[in-house]
């Protein structure tokens, strides 16, 4: 019986699965129907075939199916089909309603487009008639006369239609039968039609079965017992006050809320008056929402009331005597609405991140509101009250479209909170938010930006391989890849050379590194240009300028320029037997090749023949006399000079200077290098022989000038081996501006004696000159109208190179 009974059902699931109903009007609804109790994920429609839309175009579209609640949702799409997601229940959905139906939304995008869909619950008969209880007690009066009609309690079936209770049947007995009569609304009741007198001596006590039935397939039945009593006679029916009670019951009203209280009347005296009240048909649901007192017959609220739950309920009061008999009423109750929900918002598409560079106007997402009110407890007004570059526009129905109204910057802000009030026309209007949180995604529109404007860099020369220069470092506020900075040079050439062969840099942290050693000599600075480049595409750069100054380091000794270094002509400088205190006998003239400080030069006596004879300048290397000349000072005077810079550590040098107290080269005519007298001492007994030599060569010297005289006196001109002019060519290289070196500060010019040998032969310097030098070029000339017979030289030429150093001479007299 019970696996017919399956099978009848499945069949009947089957051909209501088949049903496709129709797509009703030019808004394109649909309506299905679908039997209740179907298992989840039974398919009972077809929506690509029936919207005549691809499938691959339902999920392009985002097509979803949305309700006004989603407490419980019923059915699903699933690949352009309706499936069912859940259970349904069409009486716990609908109670006693003949037609029960669910309504939803097929919402698609780009564009937004809308259907209603209506989804019909077909009743299947599951649920069998029950009696409110088991046993029917009925007391009837032996008084009844035959065709006399005893209300019966009606059987209670869940079901609808002709799933409903369609029959009564009643077991066959000699006294009762059964009269079947309908309501208004259709619903069945029956009767007990008395067909033969009771005789309470002959039988007290009647017990009958009563079985309801319905029309479903397969059928369903239930039974109680009817236990009739016999009694005296109750000839009068209690009467209600009102046939249909009509009653408005507002939602939410507490418990113990009295909506209605019925009354009836019965005619009958003593116990055949005395009337209780009880429903006689009800819902499961409203019987866990209302009771009624026996007593009283007042109904009150004993459940919570949801106008969005079910809207109205009816309720059948039974009022029977104390003999049993019995009459019946109706209660309608409407729930009225009271404005108890909040709008409700759904986001139903949010497209996150926003990339920085959208438009204005560019749709960013769809807002879905919803509220469980009717009338104007339902309207809804939505926005955002943010100062935020977004703003709600109305689209269909209660859906919202989210733009943006101004351009993003993610620098500038990359996160927004914003919030979403809805809030309804009801009285007092509730109101609900949202807070979604919409990110800014980067764009690379920002260059690297170096921190300044230019770099000034400072490597001492000498300076090790790979040494750090200096660091430059630029920001990009772009994100990720779009802000990460990489460092190149710009290719470009230094005295030539290119910039590379210089300097390198770190690409990844700006620090630039020296690949070669620096010399401040060579050249003093040089720029770079430094690029910083994103990571972006495509990638963004900038330039910045990096100097770098190369400062001088103390690498070079002092270099002695007069006199002569050694392994040149030997030089010798004359003083006057008459000279006094403080007067100028030599200079020693010397440079550094380095620069600031480390070229500032100081002189000092480290050795001399008669140490409390000479002193020398500090600063300026001049030679002068501490004490008047004397007779008793020995003619031949050694000084040994040191030359220091003032680096640290400082450099330094000799050199020797050798002096000669006489006021005529006569008068030492055993004149010599003097530098050999001090190393060997044992000579001296060859210094008499040496000293006749000498004189018998100065003799010879002086007729050979007095010839060259007289045989060229049109073109006077002398050269000198041993001349102590200083030529360009005892200069270094890169001494471009001595005077701006502080090595050599003055110039001077000189009286100038010859001394008897040809290759040794000096000139002695007494006075100092300045604007009085004659420039560089003139020859050694006689003066005009001299007739004198010594040579009077004004001017002595150096050229070399290009270079010029001129000396001037005041008078060099040769007799």
């Amino acid at each position: 019986m019970m696996k017919g009974s399956e099978e009848n059902l499945h069949f009947l699931a089957i051909i209501w699965m088949a049903v496709f109903v129709f797509l009703r009007g030019c808004n394109c609804d649909l309506s299905y129907s679908v039997p209740e109790e179907m298992k989840r994920g039974t398919v009972f429609g077809n929506i690509a075939k029936d919207l005549g839309l691809a499938v691959k175009t339902l999920s392009d579209r985002k097509a979803r199916i949305d309700m006004e609640s989603e407490d419980r949702r019923f059915c699903d799409l699933q690949r352009g089909e309706l499936v069912i997601a859940e259970r349904i229940d069409r009486e716990e959905l609908c109670g006693s309603k003949p037609s029960c139906s669910l309504n939803y939304e097929l919402v698609l995008e780009n564009p937004l487009e809308s259907h209603r869909i209506t989804l019909q619950i077909e009743d299947i008969n599951d649920h069998s008639p029950r009696f409110p209880k088991s046993e029917i007690k009925l007391e009837i009066g032996e008084s009844a006369i035959k065709g006399a009609r005893f209300p019966l309690d009606e059987a209670h079936d869940s079901d609808v239609g002709r799933n409903g209770i369609q029959t009564y049947s009643l077991e066959k007995n000699e006294y009762f039968t059964l009269s079947l009569n309908s309501h208004s609304n259709g619903r069945k009741y029956c009767e007990l039609v008395l067909d033969k007198e009771l005789d309470r001596e002959v039988q007290q006590e009647v017990i009958l079965s009563l079985t309801a039935s319905d029309g479903g397939s397969p059928q369903r039945s239930g039974t109680a017992v009817i236990r009739v009593i016999v009694l005296d006679a109750n000839d009068n029916l209690p009467i209600f006050s009102e046939t249909v009670y009509e009653v408005s019951l507002p939602e939410n009203s507490p418990l113990s809320t009295v909506v209605v209280t019925v009354s009836a009347t019965d005619a009958d005296e003593g116990a055949n008056g005395e009337i209780t009240y009880k429903f006689s048909h009800i819902s499961d649901k409203a019987i866990r929402m209302f009771s009624i007192d026996e007593v009283t017959g007042q109904i009150t609220v004993i459940g919570p009331i949801d106008y969005e739950d079910q809207n109205e309920y009816e309720l059948w009061v039974k009022a029977k005597d104390g003999a049993g008999l019995a009459s019946n009423a109706k209660v309608d109750i409407e729930i009225t609405d009271v404005n108890d929900n909040a709008p409700v918002i759904y986001i139903k598409s949010l497209n996150v991140p926003i990339p920085e560079n959208v438009a204005p106007g560019t749709e960013i997402g769809i807002i879905n509101v919803q509220d469980k009110d009717t009338g104007g407890n339902k309207q809804i007004r939505c926005s955002i009250q943010q100062n935020v570059p977004f703003k709600l526009n109305p689209s269909i129905k209660n859906y919202y479209t989210l733009v943006t109204t101004s351009d993003l910057d993610r620098e500038l802000v990359g996160d927004y909170n914003v919030t979403i009030i809805a809030t309804d026309e009801g009285s007092p209007p509730l109101s609900s938010s949202k807070t979604i949180h919409l990110s800014v995604s980067d764009v690379n529109d920002n260059p690297p930006v170096f921190e300044l404007q230019s770099y000034s860099a400072y490597v001492t020369e000498n300076n090790k391989l790979y040494s750090s220069v200096c660091s430059v470092t630029a920001r990009d506020p772009d994100w990720r890849q779009n802000g990460t900075v990489f460092y190149s040079l710009l290719p470009s050439e230094v005295n030539g050379v290119p910039v590379s062969s210089y300097v390198s840099i770190n690409g990844d942290t700006g620090v630039i590194h020296a690949v070669r050693a620096f010399d401040y000599e060579q050249f003093r600075s040089f720029k770079v240009q430094v690029v910083a480049r994103d990571n972006g595409s495509p990638p963004l750069s900038s330039n910045v300028t990096v100097s770098v100054f190369i400062t001088d380091e103390n690498d070079n000794s002092p270099q002695i320029l007069y006199p002569t270094p050694e392994g040149n002509s030997f030089m010798t400088e004359m003083v006057p037997k008459a000279a006094l205190s403080g007067s100028l006998v030599s200079k020693v003239i010397a440079v550094d090749a380095d620069s600031g400080q480390n070229a500032w030069l100081s002189y000092q006596i480290v050795k001399s023949t008669d140490p409390g004879l000479f002193a020398i300048g500090l600063h300026s290397g001049e030679i002068r006399a501490q004490r008047d000349i004397s007779e008793s000072d020995s003619m031949k005077q050694n000084l040994v000079i040191s030359v220091k810079d003032n680096g640290q550590p400082s450099l330094s040098t000799t050199c020797a200077v050798y002096l000669l107290i006489s006021d005529n080269l006569a008068e030492v005519p055993e004149l010599k290098d003097m530098s050999y007298e001090e190393s060997n001492s044992k000579l001296t007994s060859y210094l008499i022989i040496a000293l006749v030599s000498v004189s018998t060569f100065f003799l010879t010297f002086i007729i050979l000038i007095v010839a060259i005289r007289i045989c060229h006196r049109r073109k006077p001109r002398l050269l000198f081996d041993g001349a102590v002019a200083i030529p360009s060519a005892y200069l270094p290289p890169n001494y471009a501006d001595v005077d701006g070196t502080g090595t050599l500060r003055s110039a001077y010019n000189y009286d100038a004696y010859m001394t008897t040998g040809s290759r040794t032969s000096d000139f002695k310097f007494v006075t100092s000159y300045n604007d009085n030098t004659l420039p560089s070029g003139t020859t050694l000339k006689r003066s005009p109208g001299d007739n004198s017979d010594c040579l009077n030289f004004t001017s002595l030429d150096f050229p070399e190179n290009g270079s010029k150093c001129s000396t001037l001479v005041n008078h060099l007299n040769i007799c």
